[in-house]
């Protein structure tokens, strides 16, 4: 009698999870992050914001996570359902965005600009959870459905660098809210799930978990190394368009980090089973700060640039992915929401909005330089509280 083809566990882990549905949330999502981080800075500086304005701004954009993702989590956590809340504050996101069809002042934009950020970052720690809900055992599986996230990035900075090159950023907020409605449109696809069962979340509490050195070093590092990239985020364009650069190597070159970011995640299998989270984590410290530095040092060169844009593979991607895959370690069941969000309003959210607002002074009082090298710091600083705290013991 024949053998029937047993399936692959990539075929398996397929069958159990909505590959391509979570996919496509990630795709739009990382595809506005392709419009703002490239392209805003650029925008604001087109309506006259000084650097100062522009740090505000960015600020509010990352700030509201400090707040916003415990809210939405703590509320999906008492619901039990994810799915629901995150139609809402995706849905309520792309509503405020119209806003900026309406208005080029700063206060204006700032106002805008906190209102749809407040509900559109209760989105991701939600989803994040959801993910690994529908994932299981398979989490491992992370990469490969995260990776479409960096595809949509990247497809959003080719296509816009050229678009606006071409004619100009007046459409920019438009931009902003067709890719609110696509990704709204992509919650309808996914099912409702309720969070997953853990024997001990019935029992556990999330404040001894925060007191843990595990927990606060991985929250300190975390808030640290986001904190370094407030320079990068808000002034990288900037700084090219200062040196020369056109827009189209500019939008080539946060291409490049993100397809170097991908190949992280297509790697992420391999690298769990062969190094520790703890490992990875200090390499990609390590990495992160030979990175600030190149763009202190090597911004004239394109070479030395595409050799920057490459360690975003290890200041965002590896880092990132380690975080998560200890987050969800620590953080069971009912608290897995909470726990995404404490993650990503302490890293993203308070770490995103300090290195905005330290980013816009630094470079009002030094430029580049002085920016750049208080980055430095603080991953110095990072590197140094992981390799001395952050242990994890059953590695």
């Amino acid at each position: 009698m024949p053998q029937l083809n047993k399936p692959t566990p990539e075929s398996a882990a397929s069958s159990v999870f909505p590959r391509w549905r979570l996919s496509s949330y990630y795709f739009f999502y990382f595809s506005l992050f392709g419009s703002l981080l490239p392209f805003f800075g650029l925008y604001m500086q087109s309506l006259g914001f000084s650097a100062w304005q522009i740090g505000q701004v960015m600020a509010a954009l990352i700030g509201t996570k400090i707040v916003a993702p415990y809210l939405w989590g703590w509320l999906a956590d008492r619901s039990g359902k994810v799915m629901p809340w995150i139609r809402f504050v995706i849905g309520t996101a792309t509503f405020t965005s119209i806003g900026l069809l309406w208005t080029e002042s700063f206060i204006g934009v700032l106002l805008v600009v906190t209102l749809f950020s407040f509900f559109w970052h209760g989105g991701l720690p939600l989803f994040e959870a959801y993910t690994f809900n529908q994932l299981g055992e398979h989490k491992t599986q992370y990469g490969k459905i995260r990776l479409w996230g960096s595809l949509g990035f990247v497809a959003a900075v080719l296509v816009l660098g050229e678009l606006f090159s071409r004619y100009g950023l007046s459409g920019f907020p438009w931009v902003i809210l067709l890719l609110f409605t696509l990704l709204w449109i992509a919650t309808w696809s996914l099912k409702d799930s309720r969070t997953r069962p853990s024997a001990q979340s019935a029992e556990q509490k999330i404040l001894p978990l925060l007191k843990s050195p595990l927990v606060w070093s991985l929250l300190a590092v975390s808030f640290l190394i986001q904190f370094s990239h407030g320079t990068y985020y808000n002034f990288f364009s900037i700084d090219l368009t200062t040196h020369g650069y056109s827009k189209q190597v500019i939008a080539w070159l946060w291409t490049l980090g993100v397809v170097a970011e991908i190949f992280v995640f297509l790697s992420m299998v391999w690298l769990f089973k062969n190094l520790s989270v703890r490992h990875l984590i200090l390499a990609s410290l390590g990495l992160t700060l030979l990175r600030w530095q190149l763009n202190i040092w090597g911004v004239e060169t394109l070479s030395w640039m595409m050799l920057a844009q490459t360690l975003h593979a290890a200041s965002f991607g590896l880092f990132h992915a380690a975080a998560l895959h200890l987050i969800d370690d620590v953080f069971k069941g009912k608290l897995s929401g909470r726990g995404q969000a404490i993650y990503a309003a302490t890293s993203q959210g308070l770490g995103g909005a300090l290195g905005a607002l330290v980013a816009g002074l630094t470079w009002t009082i030094g430029g580049a330089f002085l920016s750049y090298m208080v980055s430095s710091l603080a991953v110095l600083l990072a590197m140094l509280i992981a390799w001395r705290w952050l242990k994890i013991q059953h590695q």
